[in-house]
């Protein structure tokens, strides 16, 4: 099955040129890989174009970028990563050989967490045990499903954060996800920038408030995005 992977970015110039050119050997092997840019104003379109099949512009937001790179996407296959993460070099044949074992519907990868803080490992192996038990995913597992299925439960919610919990909940009710133990590596600036503890108890915070039903763009604006004008 053809794979197509989905990258959102917004003003990531530098890291976009380094992450398509890391994904060069999957290009290789066949795999389609569409960015989605939500209107950059750093030149991230014009540096994405070198090295992907397609470049999209879309709104603001990852749900909305996502969304459409989904609906441009040939693969029956598809894979949302996130421009600071990396993946394994044998990730197309780890999906397709995965999902087809198994029968599922969707899945994700282990995460490794790159940074300095020496409790980092900690975080991702505690992401990773959490999953398996709750069954969701988030973004930085690089999240995969079939094309088929991601059209039935309706994609990404076009909401402002959090929408990686929203479409695991939807895409639970056509299977349990695929676990692989094969690990994605993503970047711990967050945890490097705005401090270790912070960060882990702003993300608790809003993922409890996101259970309780708080609003998504309020959710943003305390993580740091600036939600989009509807």
């Amino acid at each position: 099955m053809k794979l197509s992977v989905v990258m959102p970015v917004l003003n990531e110039r530098t890291g976009v040129s380094r992450r398509l050119a890391e994904l060069a050997p999957l290009r290789a092997q066949g795999v389609e890989v569409i960015v989605v840019d939500g209107s950059s104003s750093d030149g991230t379109a014009e540096a994405a174009a070198r090295l992907a099949d397609r470049v999209l512009v879309a709104p603001r937001g990852r749900a909305s970028q996502m969304n459409a790179g989904a609906g441009a996407a040939s693969g029956e296959l598809l894979l949302f990563l996130h421009a600071d993460t990396r993946l394994p070099l044998d990730a197309a044949r780890l999906i397709s050989c995965g999902l087809r074992a198994s029968g599922r519907a969707w899945g994700r990868f282990d995460v490794r967490i790159e940074g300095a803080h020496p409790l980092l490992p900690v975080v991702a192996r505690l992401m990773n045990l959490r999953s398996r038990y709750t069954g969701v995913a988030t973004g930085d597992q690089a999240m995969f499903v079939r094309a088929d299925a991601f059209a039935k439960v309706g994609g990404f919610p076009d909401i402002a954060l959090m929408e990686d919990i929203a479409i695991s909940r939807r895409l639970k009710r056509l299977s349990s996800p695929l676990c692989l133990r094969a690990c994605v590596a993503t970047s711990g600036r967050r945890w490097d920038e705005k401090g270790f503890w912070k960060t882990v108890l702003l993300m608790w915070r809003l993922r409890l408030a996101f259970f309780l039903g708080a609003d998504p763009n309020d959710l943003a604006r305390a993580y740091g995005y600036r939600p989009r004008e509807n």
